[in-house]
Parts: structure tokens; sequence; C-alpha cells
């Protein structure tokens, strides 16, 4: 596999011996200090160029220039997901030897995705110096408001999870629980790193740095939340999501100064058990 130096020198060799490539920047966690490094992170590439058309869908250029993927994907050019359609051009390709590269292809002008960013190569000098971002997933202080958007987005998605279940719709019951339930969980797990760290660190995409923050008990009861397909496992893991979140909720609301609506809880566990327990008749 060949190394973190060695990749960065072949992105930029091919700049250097490219007239129309006149700057090249590393975004993502490998311009990122306190991200945890290890062989699977990407190098997340950025070439400046006058001209993106000579780059557009040519995979001559690239298996000339970075050796033959064994898999790509050109955002640009899919119809199944529509792209930006900026301008722009990238290919994403992990190699024969594990590495990957995202490889972003944009015109000559000041490019800011908002994560961390480093200027490895300017040859007009025309971008501007770049201040040193933290981590885009650091956790944000909310407000009342906002916790509380969270506490009843969380709660209404769960009658649809009930509901899927009670109908054997596994595919939509398990989309409502591990898209809409669990995003709303993995927002107040997060606010529950954050509180304990006085909103000073990232939990990272998706929450990924939960072990390392979340005290134990709550990472292993988080653990339980993920079920197979067996419908008796998804109630199961529905309800541990319920009475997680609201020991967590209660903690961060105490600890903010905030107030928890325990009606809109019982509200939903109610709901839920009768959903459960097929107690929901037509009147006769």
């Amino acid at each position: 596999m060949r190394t973190p130096d060695e990749i960065i020198e072949l992105v930029l060799n091919i700049a250097r011996n490219d007239e129309n490539i006149r700057a090249v920047m590393m975004t993502g966690s490998r311009a990122n200090p306190d991200c945890p490094v290890d062989i699977y992170q990407d190098f997340d590439m950025v070439y400046f160029v006058r001209d993106v058309s000579a780059y557009w869908d040519n995979m001559q250029w690239i298996e000339e220039q970075f050796g033959k993927p064994s898999l790509v994907q050109k955002p640009e050019s899919m119809e199944l997901m529509p792209p930006d359609g900026d301008g722009n051009y990238a290919y994403l390709m992990i190699f024969p030897d594990g590495n990957r590269i995202d490889l972003q292809i944009t015109r000559y002008s000041y490019y800011d995705d908002g994560e961390p960013s480093i200027i490895l190569l300017d040859k007009d000098n025309g971008l501007p110096e770049l201040a040193i971002k933290k981590d885009f997933w650091y956790v944000r202080k909310p407000n009342q408001k906002i916790f509380s958007d969270c506490c009843n987005e969380f709660h209404w998605c769960l009658n649809n999870v009930a509901k899927g279940i009670a109908r054997e719709e596994l595919s939509y019951a398990m989309e409502q629980l591990n898209h809409y339930v669990r995003d709303m969980l993995i927002q107040m797990l997060s606010w529950c790193v954050g509180v304990q760290h006085n909103f000073s660190v990232s939990v990272g995409k998706n929450g990924k740095y939960f072990k390392k923050f979340l005290p134990p008990q709550i990472y292993e009861r988080f653990t339980k939340t993920y079920s197979d397909a067996a419908y008796e496992h998804i109630w199961a893991a529905a309800f541990e999501m319920l009475y997680l979140f609201g020991d967590v909720a209660r903690d961060v609301a105490e600890q903010l100064g905030f107030l928890y609506d325990e009606d809109e809880e019982k509200g939903i566990e109610n709901y839920m058990k009768k959903v459960k327990n097929n107690l929901l008749k037509y009147y006769e």
C-alpha cells in the first residue's frame, strides 16, 4: 500500500506537470489535526484549473496519471442521483493497493466546503490564506427551541415505526427507525457529549466517535438500539431508543436549564404499547 507521502507526491507531481492545474488543496480528515489517523482515511483533493472540460469524464487521463482504479464513481455523470450541475467534476476512486482518492476538479477560484483544508500548491499565489478550522462535526450548543424540536421529531416519528411493525412493512419500519428516529437520537447523544466536554469536541459524522466520548453505560445501551429483521427485536430496539433518549434528554435539559416534555414521551410510549399489544380497536 502506498504511503500518504507517496499519494500526496503523486497528486502534486500531476499538478506540477499540467499548466492547466493552477493549485492543489487537501481537505477532509487528512487536513484535520483532530481526526484519528488510520489506513482507511480518504485523500480528499481539489485541483483548481483554468478549464474543467479537459478532465470531464476522461478516464483515459485518470488512468494515465493515477493508474487504473479498482472502483470509480463519477457523480457528475450519473442520472440516478442528479449531480449539482455547478460545472465542476469529481472522481471518487479506490485503487488496487487500497488507497482512496476523491478528486474534485474545479474552476480556479476560492473553494470552501466548510471542512478543514490545507493548500498544497498555488502556482499563482491566488488563493487566500486559510484559517485553521474546527472539525465540521463539533457539537454545537442548542437553544430551548432546537432541543424541543429534536424531542418532538424523535417522539413523533416513533409512531411510524410502530405502524410499520404492526403492518409487517419491514423496509418502512426499519427506514423510520434507522433514519428519522435515529438521527434525533444521535443528535441528543451528541448534546450529551457536548455538555460533558463543554462543547469543545467533535463526535464525527453520524456520531462515529461515540464509543470514545459517551459514558460506557450509555454507549452500551446505544448498541442495543440496533436490530435485525425480527419484529420482536425491532420492537425491543424502538423501546430501548425511547427510554435511552428520555434519560439522556432529561440530563441534557437539566445541565442546560431547559424544559423536557414528559407528557410527550408518555404519549408516544402509551401509543407504542397499544400498537404492540394489539389494543387499538374500532368502536363497535
